[in-house]
């Protein structure tokens, strides 16, 4: 697998565009094309909430469906959430807008919003964007780049990576962009993102690589605890790369999925650093837990706690606060097994050793968590399964950005 420059538009076929629609502010660049010469597979997973945004309703009824996709329209600033049946029918016409331009159908169309609850978009404007959006398309890196900036939020800097790899000796390319800040929870999936691929790979093998990688990236991630009405996230493949066809569950397929596992844990890992108000990554591994699902608990519970998220701000080597976050995540296991460590590029330190606590030099705890990534370590000696979960700290800009959010 190979690092390489680019995103969304960096597979074979795939187009971008973004435009300033006025879907909230006039002016600012609101809305996001992905566009595919080919007709494409799609594999989707949403949102656990049970309050779902229109555009998830439409997305996962297509996905579900053994319909071919050719586009997806993303606009920021109102999410179309808990908007009846006005809000479905924003998703249909901003769909239908774009098929009439294509000579698609409305369902070849994939739609996604993010912002506000609770607002009515206006559908002169999507649907006006949204044509803008097919007249303006491009295959270049900066149409791509352009598109990621244009469904930001409360993100402070756009997200996105494209990788290549070798399958059947045919190099195929993953190009992939996200958004999200806030309103962000481990239950897939916490936010908008956007994965293309020029591969030839069976839909019920996308579907399957998507759903087994979710479970350890983007389900890895906390920020605040609220998990979105809106959260999306979606593969198209339109096998330009001319590769014979993955169509079982052998080395080529291991490939395809171990590459998309990358580019999945990579944007997870900036989202969670980016989280609103953050000034650091905070990493939480456990290992030697006695079962898999045992670690993730134990993991997502030390950073998903306020506590713990503070002491990170603080810079506070307060270890008592993590070791009560794994006391309460509903994995049984005794304080007298487990370790508990520091790490950050400043350095590592043990400071709770098999039910006691150790000495340590404070000011030597602080530089280590005065890093801009720092992770609580966990050696649990009571099997032999691991995970690592992200989040970040908590700080004083989170309220504010939350408490102004809708002006």
């Amino acid at each position: 697998m190979n690092i390489i420059e680019g995103g969304v538009t960096a597979p074979k076929g795939f187009a971008a565009a973004s435009y300033a629609a006025g879907i909230k502010y006039e002016g600012r660049t609101d809305m996001a094309l992905i566009y595919s010469d080919e007709l494409c597979d799609a594999a989707g997973v949403y949102t656990s909430n049970v309050v779902k945004a229109a555009p998830v309703i439409w997305d996962r009824n297509i996905t579900s469906s053994d319909g071919k996709v050719r586009a997806v329209v993303v606009n920021s600033g109102i999410a179309n959430a808990c908007t009846g049946e006005e809000g479905m029918n924003i998703c249909k016409q901003t769909a239908s807008a774009v098929a009439k331009v294509t000579g698609d159908k409305p369902e070849n169309v994939l739609v996604g919003s993010t912002g506000v609850i609770g607002m009515q978009i206006n559908v002169g404007k999507i649907t006006a964007g949204a044509k803008e959006l097919l007249k303006l398309k491009d295959y270049t890196y900066e149409a791509g780049e352009a598109a990621s900036k244009a469904i930001m939020t409360t993100d402070t800097h756009n997200k996105q990576i494209a990788v290549t790899i070798e399958i059947d000796g045919v190099t195929c390319t993953i190009g992939a962009m996200c958004k999200g800040s806030g309103m962000i929870h481990p239950n897939m999936c916490t936010m908008l993102g956007y994965v293309c691929t020029d591969i030839k790979i069976e839909k019920s093998l996308l579907k399957k690589a998507l759903d087994e990688v979710v479970v350890d990236t983007f389900n890895m991630i906390s920020v605040d605890g609220d998990t979105s009405t809106n959260d999306t996230l979606l593969v198209l493949a339109n096998g330009m790369a001319g590769n014979e066809i993955v169509n079982k569950e052998d080395a080529d397929y291991q490939t395809f999925k171990d590459a998309l596992y990358y580019v999945c844990e990579h944007l997870a890992k900036e989202m969670a650093g980016d989280g609103e108000g953050a000034t650091a990554l905070f990493e939480a591994t456990v290992i030697n837990a006695k079962t898999k699902d045992d670690a993730r608990k134990l993991s997502k519970s030390i950073i998903s706690s306020s506590l713990s998220k503070a002491a990170i701000y603080g810079h506070d080597a307060n270890f008592g606060r993590f070791l009560c976050a794994m006391g309460y995540s509903g994995v049984m296991f005794d304080q007298n097994d487990v370790q508990l460590s520091f790490k950050s590029k400043a350095g590592e330190m043990m400071v709770f050793d098999k039910g006691t606590p150790l000495s340590f030099d404070e000011d030597e705890a602080t530089k280590i968590l005065s890093e801009d990534h720092v992770t609580v370590f966990v050696d649990m000696h009571e099997g032999n399964e691991s995970a690592t979960a992200w989040g970040c700290d908590l700080t004083y800009d989170y309220v504010k950005i939350n408490a102004d959010y809708r002006s």
